[in-house]
This record gives C-alpha cells, structure tokens and sequence, in this order.
C-alpha cells in the first residue's frame, strides 16, 4: 500500500516531467501541448491508471458562462470532497477562480507548501511560487487517491 506522502511525491514527479510542455488550449499530450485541466488529467491518468470523462468542447471563456462551478464538480467525482488549504500536501490538486461569483478555471498541482505547478498560457508548463495574488484565488484543495472508485 502506496501511503499519502510517496503518493503526493509521486505526483509531484510526475507533474514536473511536464514543465516545458508549451500551452496548448484543449490539450492533454506530455512535451507536445497542454493546458490546466490537460494537465491535471495527464498527471492524473498516469498515477491512477483511470482516465478522467472528457470534458468536451470549451471556449476560453467558458467558466465566465457555465453557471455550474464543473471543474469543482469534476475534482469531486474523481477526488472525492476538498480537503482544507491548512491540510494541503504536496501532489494535491488546486482549483482557483479568478473572482467571486464566477466558477473555478484554472487548475495546478501542489509541488511544495509555496509552490504549484500548471499550464500558463503565456509560459506553457511551469513551476511557480505560490504568492498571495495566486493564494487568495484558491476555490478548492483536492487529493488525488490510488484505488479510488470515481462516480459519473
């Protein structure tokens, strides 16, 4: 039995492998291109072996006028109820929204207590800090589990 800490480890590897995929809206293919949610969805795959629903087609703007918060309904399907920002380990997900009132749009990965990783359009895969611009913007703390039976 694989325990939390060389679990969040493990997906914190595996998401770095990623840095320097270039952006790519819609995508989910290691060094070719990727965004937030392909991102989280490849790294996600390759730690459980399961493959996340596919979103489906999505503008840019597409949290601006969905009406339901998806992203966090996803990450609760596949990573069951969020976890608190205090208990957050490195490997787990983090969804941020960019104001009040509007859904959740861009996902990373925790790779440290001050950093997470994600596709950044400008920069593509990236490590960055975790900075009080980017902290305040946090809607939601999931955790990845290995063996985890996900609900549609």
């Amino acid at each position: 039995m694989i325990d939390d800490e060389d679990l969040g480890a493990r997906i914190v590897e595996a998401a770095r492998a990623w840095v320097g995929t270039p952006y790519r809206h819609q995508a989910s293919l290691k060094g070719v291109g990727c965004d937030c949610l392909g991102l989280v969805r490849g790294v996600y795959a390759e730690i459980t072996g399961l493959v996340t629903e596919e979103p489906g087609p999505y503008q840019p703007d597409w949290a601006e006028r969905a009406g339901a918060d998806r992203l966090i309904l996803a990450a609760r399907r596949h990573c069951g109820a969020a976890i608190s920002l205090a208990a957050a380990r490195p490997g787990d997900i983090v969804l941020f929204r960019w104001r009040d009132g509007v859904a959740a749009k861009h996902a990373g990965i925790l790779s440290g207590p001050q950093h997470f990783i994600h596709a950044y359009e400008q920069a593509g895969v990236i490590e960055s800090a975790l900075v009080p611009s980017w902290r305040r913007r946090i809607a939601a703390v999931h955790r990845i589990s290995v063996g985890r039976k996900t609900s549609k």
